[in-house]
């Protein structure tokens, strides 16, 4: 019998997972467009802070600096140095031990010439390196000076080649001589356009032995190789100037005797260098911590460090055409873990199915929302304003009538008991069929009957007229007003689609924002309210749509303090200047004669401001509303509503 055995699954995401709910992102994009931020900045805000569970960004660059500090205090980078002058110090002192008790002049000599050696460990090396020793473990301890020092430079070209010398094989160190030699001749036939994969494969086979990674190709080797030596060149940049030069002075001497291998390795370091110029020349790195670290080691740990600082700028993300696909996942996986490649991956797939769904796209390398993800903004800011309305019947804000006599929607609902609308035959069957499948009769049951709605209402052109003026901000009004603004849109379009909508945003100038525009108003920053030339634009759009109820909405915190001279140039002055109030008034007499009545939404409790809209109103026959800043919604939505019923609200 075939026995199974069952446990959790940790090779990535979960693939029974849940999809992606791309609308509850979206959402999330929404609220932060209109809490005031930039649609850009939104998602870019979305993807720092992560979704539904799974951290963002930030969380992974938390993680990646904490990894950063952890590796620059695990140790410090000088103790090749340090082991050097252990073992010297322990070389000296069993020759001293050796010739303490022997009673000759020579041996005085010799312990004159131990005591005379120099403070600097390179050069008290170099002078007993023609020392005769009495002592033969001094001898032996003096001579694993120059196998560390070797073993410790191979290492810091190839990791894990201290290891392999370690192993006791005298042919190692010949092995990885004519592996350096065959790299050298394939990288120089790679340069010529000579190296074929064949040629790598057969490198790999003879020399596999000191590339635990096995990389695939001569480029996966070469990005390896270049890394490391570039780490190397680090570490010797980050000691003080006087332990380099003595780092160096040692290496030197350790492999003075061996041309063909000092040949081999500046010929594989310029090689290195001349394909991947951009990993070398990196500042030096600071390692604070009490333990040494050897050559090997702390090359290891520099190459730590430098792809925790790449994985630091990718996870930054501020630089021009940042994207999240920038992001190496291997980086991630290195230094954070399974579980961060998939906080990573959900990430990336959040955007895709922004993308996939239609509510993203990329412009120039950046990802930009389209306008179907503003119009689900619009229902977003729509949502926030309706959940503000106190209860009352605003809950389905069109009227639907009985008979024929109303105009028909195109929609359908289920029939309650004393609807008396039209019943929409088609639907009915259609809902009996499905419940009882194909057969040679049709039986209608009371949830099939399905009725074609109607409703009475009358086309209207609505014209928002939006203040855009610099106090808008500093009275931190501006936010509710772009809610509005994306609300009242998303409303007519939904409820309303033959209601023809603009908006007008007015500071010094006036202008039509288009629909796919709305998300990311802002203020300006310009000096002026320029309500005149904001109620001219507003007059050519009703003119436009003579058959058409006129709707006309402003939203201010000020009263008129700019104006369109007859050049077309605009003009400023505090307190208002009679021109401006002349004109600005002129246009709202041009508005009665077309029939619009004006809403206008106070904000603020300005005396100035508080004269001037009712002088309008009462010019004008329209209302006045003294809102505050978090009921603005409401009350322009509600204006809109009761209007387009055919009823007013009293002021």
């Amino acid at each position: 019998m075939t026995r199974y055995r069952y446990g959790g699954y940790h090779e990535g995401p979960d693939p029974l997972a849940a999809p992606f709910d791309v609308a509850s992102a979206l959402d999330e994009i929404g609220d932060r467009v209109l809490d005031g931020a930039d649609p850009r900045e939104a998602l870019r805000d979305l993807l720092r802070r992560g979704s539904e569970g799974r951290r963002g960004l930030d969380d992974l660059l938390r993680k990646a600096r904490q990894r950063r500090r952890d590796l620059q205090e695990s140790g410090n980078l000088d103790g090749t140095l340090q082991e050097v002058r252990e073992l010297l110090d322990q070389a000296v002192e069993l020759e001293r031990n050796a010739l303490f008790p022997d009673p000759s002049d020579n041996a005085r000599m010799r312990e004159a010439e131990l005591n005379a050696l120099p403070d600097d460990t390179a050069r008290a090396v170099q002078e007993l390196g023609n020392y005769q020793w009495t002592s033969q473990e001094a001898q032996q301890t003096f001579d694993r000076i120059k196998e560390l020092l070797q073993q410790e430079v191979l290492d810091a070209q190839f990791k894990g080649m201290k290891e392999a010398l370690q192993s006791g094989d005298p042919q190692a160190m010949e092995r990885i001589k004519d592996m350096m030699s065959d790299l050298n001749a394939m990288l120089a036939a790679d340069a010529r356009g000579e190296h074929t994969q064949a040629d790598f494969d057969a490198f790999m086979e003879k020399h596999g032995e000191f590339f635990p990674d096995k990389p695939e190709n001569l480029e996966e080797l070469v990005e390896s190789l270049a890394r490391r030596a570039a780490a190397a060149e680090r570490l010797m940049n980050s000691l003080t100037p006087e332990q380099r030069a003595e780092l160096n002075e040692l290496m030197q001497q350790a492999m003075g005797d061996d041309l063909d291998l000092q040949m081999q390795m500046s010929q594989l370091g310029e090689g290195l260098r001349e394909r991947r110029p951009d990993l070398f020349n990196r500042r030096p790195a600071r390692m604070n911590g009490d333990n040494p670290m050897g050559m090997g080691d702390g090359t290891s740990a520099l190459e730590e460090l430098a792809d925790l600082e790449a994985l630091e700028e990718m996870l930054n993300q501020d630089y021009p055409g940042a994207s999240i696909d920038d992001v190496d996942e291997e980086l991630v996986r290195n230094a954070l873990g399974r579980q961060a490649v998939d906080d990573l991956e959900a990430l990336k797939r959040m955007e895709r199915e922004l993308e996939r769904a239609g509510y993203l796209t990329r412009t120039g390398g950046e990802s930009e929302l389209t306008p179907k993800a503003v119009r689900r903004i619009g229902q977003t800011a729509l949502r926030r304003v309706f959940s503000s309305l106190k209860a009352g019947p605003r809950g389905n804000h069109d009227i639907h009538d009985a008979g024929a006599s109303g105009e028909l929607t195109g929609a359908s609902r289920p029939w309650r008991f004393g609807d008396e609308q039209p019943l929409d035959v088609v639907k009915t069957v259609s809902n009996a069929i499905r419940r009882n499948g194909i057969g040679d009769q049709v039986r209608l049951d009371v949830e099939d009957f399905e009725i074609r709605e109607t409703e009475t209402r009358t086309r209207a052109a609505v014209c928002l007229l939006v203040d855009q003026s610099f106090s808008m901000v500093l009275n931190d009004t501006w936010r509710e007003a772009k809610t509005t603004a994306l609300a009242l849109h998303a409303l007519a379009e939904s409820q309303f689609p033959q209601d023809a909508i603009c908006v007008i945003g007015f500071a010094n100038m006036a202008r039509m924002v288009p629909a796919a525009e709305l998300a990311s108003l802002d203020v300006p920053g310009f000096q002026g309210t320029n309500l005149q030339h904001a109620l001219m634009l507003a007059g050519r759009f009703l003119d436009k749509h003579p058959d058409a109820e006129p709707v006309v909405l402003v939203v201010t915190d000020g009263e008129p303090t700019a104006h369109l001279e007859r050049d077309g140039q605009w003009s400023f002055g505090w307190p208002p200047s009679p021109e401006t109030l002349a004109v600005t008034l002129a246009e709202v007499d041009k508005m009665t004669r077309r029939g619009a009545s004006m809403s206008i939404f106070r904000l603020g409790d300005d005396p100035r401001l508080e004269q001037f809209v009712e002088g309008v109103a009462r010019r004008n026959g329209g209302q006045v509303f003294a809102s505050s800043g978090n009921r603005l919604g409401d009350y322009v939505v509600t204006d809109y509503l009761a209007r387009r019923k055919g009823r007013r609200r009293s002021a």
